[in-house]
């Protein structure tokens, strides 16, 4: 079944396509759009945008800024994510600074959370020896 969207967010998804921020170009550009089972960005799910979206492992990945870590921020975040996984996706979120300091283990949780959802194609997915090992305290 097709997860709902508003069509008229999709002009709005293009133009995030066209302007997204540094730390999503990395990933995508250096990561998610050669990654073997397919991604695509500012997907329109339901009434969200969401960063980066796998159908295969209904997996969304979320680059977090600064605005996310606000009260009021944080509470969005956590209705927007409970809304999402009513739809049985799996939501991972990463903030800029992970991105920009610990760009590596993002790419290695990322693919340990698709083969998790997603165990007969793990030979198809980028090879991780390991599951990925958090940045120590203090790093991020």
């Amino acid at each position: 079944m097709p997860l709902p969207y508003k069509s008229e967010l999709i002009p709005v998804a293009q133009e995030l396509r066209k302007n997204a921020t540094k730390q999503e170009k990395h990933l995508w550009y250096d990561f998610l759009n050669k990654y073997p089972v397919r991604f695509q960005r500012q997907k329109a799910i339901s009434g969200f945008i969401v960063d980066f979206y796998c159908f295969k492992a209904q997996l969304v990945v979320e680059i977090d800024g600064s605005q996310h870590q606000t009260e009021s921020g944080e509470a969005y975040d956590k209705e927007r994510t409970a809304i999402l996984e009513g739809y049985g996706l799996k939501v991972i979120r990463f903030s800029n600074e992970e991105i920009d300091k610990h760009f590596d283990f993002v790419c290695r949780k990322i693919d340990a959370e698709v083969k998790k959802r997603l165990p007969q194609s793990a030979s198809l997915t980028a090879p991780s020896k390991k599951e990925p090992k958090s940045p120590k305290k203090g790093e991020v």
